[in-house]
């Protein structure tokens, strides 16, 4: 059985290697640890970490810009995938949102990432074609 519980920064470390060991996330100078500090900080009680046995198995991490909900990084463990633990995580996230009074959310998935694609319209969620993302990296590190 798991647990979900808030993410902490505590969790930092151990959410890291999680990324490190999930085929299709890619880890990007903004998910360093001051980086991570400060979205914790802005958008406290939305991101989640899944536990078994006291390990870290998954999370995921959310925002919300007062209209929009955002998530980000939904993650679990190969080995621990089919029990529950993502739907479980987005689940304890989108009623955060709600508690806040973001009723809609906005997941980005890379093209390369064909399992996370699938996963999410699985979930029920909307593949939309209607919009293209622009992104604008001001400084130096293009892996921002």
């Amino acid at each position: 059985m798991f647990n979900i519980i808030p993410m902490q920064l505590t969790d930092y470390d151990a959410v890291m290697d999680l990324m490190r060991q999930t085929p299709g996330v890619s880890i990007r100078a903004a998910d360093g640890l001051d980086a991570t500090a400060r979205y914790l900080a802005r958008n406290p009680g939305l991101s989640f970490v899944a536990a078994v046995d006291g390990t870290l198995v998954g999370c995921v991490m959310a925002s919300h810009d007062g209209r929009r909900g955002y998530l980000q990084h939904l993650l679990v463990l190969p080995a621990y995938r089919k029990q529950g633990i993502a739907r479980a995580l987005v689940a304890h996230t989108l009623a955060a949102l709600d508690m806040v009074g973001i009723m809609k959310s906005h997941i980005d998935v890379l093209k390369t990432n064909a399992s996370g694609k699938a996963w999410w319209q699985n979930a029920g969620w909307t593949y939309r074609n209607d919009i293209d993302r622009y992104s604008l990296i001001r400084g130096s590190d293009a892996n921002a």
